[in-house]
């Protein structure tokens, strides 16, 4: 295909994946990615061979899940061009069995960081971070914790195409409708600015990694989606239904779920040392 691939071929991409539905978390990230495969390009006509020489680059520089999502990206938008032939294979990955303990979030840790928040009275973070971990809910889809909601103690969540119900503990409920009363929130989400538009994704992230130092958390496990993961940990824990915490964190396969429910290295070696077959030297 001779004719240059650019930015107009890349709106157009756009503009198929907001008709397909896509999520706009998702739109954002192919976007990104795919930017950055035209610049690597530098208007050459696409090949089999310069995609996979922007394969073995990004091996250089990033991890292979995080390769795969951008080849993901990537191979979507040759597939929209026609230009089938120049996909790539994924890297293959063998499925770990173990959490990497410097990036697992903990319930004490978790604790430290409300108590941080709600020293520094940052009563707005205090309740998000309540809101995800107690719930499981993702962080683009707080928007549907409302007024409304915390009324019926439960937010109809639309997401990728789906709707799931979410349930609100009670105690978050109070403490909500607490909150929403001293913001003058009547209506809508509640958690928004000073302006009233909802929290951006970044901002979120920004806050919560600003409690590290103070709480003595590692900056590597601060992020939304970790709490979602201690949520599901923590339920998984009690109740050891898996297809149930798919339903409730809105997973279309238990396969996704059970990334979620890895353990941490010292518990995979306690379990490990519990068989007791390794013999005493002779």
């Amino acid at each position: 295909m001779k004719e240059m691939i650019g930015h107009e071929q890349l709106k157009e991409y756009v503009v198929f994946l907001e008709e397909e539905e896509r999520s706009s978390s998702t739109i954002e990230k192919y976007t990104r990615d795919i930017r950055a495969f035209l610049l690597f390009t530098g208007g050459q006509e696409i090949t089999k061979n310069l995609v996979i020489s922007y394969k073995e680059k990004l091996k250089a520089a990033y991890a292979p899940a995080s390769i795969n999502s951008m080849l993901v990206a990537i191979n979507g938008f040759l597939q929209y061009l026609k230009l089938q032939e120049c996909c790539v294979k994924q890297l293959k990955i063998q499925k770990r069995i173990f959490q990497d303990e410097q990036k697992e979030l903990t319930k004490a840790e978790y604790m430290r960081l409300l108590k941080t928040a709600e020293n520094r009275r940052n009563e707005r973070l205090f309740l998000l971070l309540q809101t995800i971990c107690a719930t499981g809910i993702r962080v683009g889809e707080l928007k549907f914790v409302t007024a409304e909601a915390i009324e019926q103690g439960k937010a109809a969540v639309d997401n990728k195409g789906k709707n799931r119900i979410v349930f609100l503990p009670g105690k978050l409920c109070k403490a909500l409708k607490k909150y929403r009363k001293k913001r003058g929130i009547t209506t809508g989400s509640i958690f928004v600015t000073r302006t009233g538009k909802p929290l951006d994704r970044s901002n979120i992230w920004k806050e919560m990694k600003g409690l590290c130092e103070e709480a003595g958390v590692s900056v590597k496990k601060v992020f939304p989606h970790n709490l979602r993961h201690l949520f599901a940990r923590c339920y998984y824990a009690m109740h050891r239904d898996i297809a149930r915490l798919a339903d409730i964190l809105g997973h279309s396969s238990i396969d996704t779920t059970r990334v979620y429910m890895v353990s941490t290295g010292s518990e995979h070696r306690s379990q490990i040392e519990q068989l007791k077959l390794a013999c005493m030297n002779p």
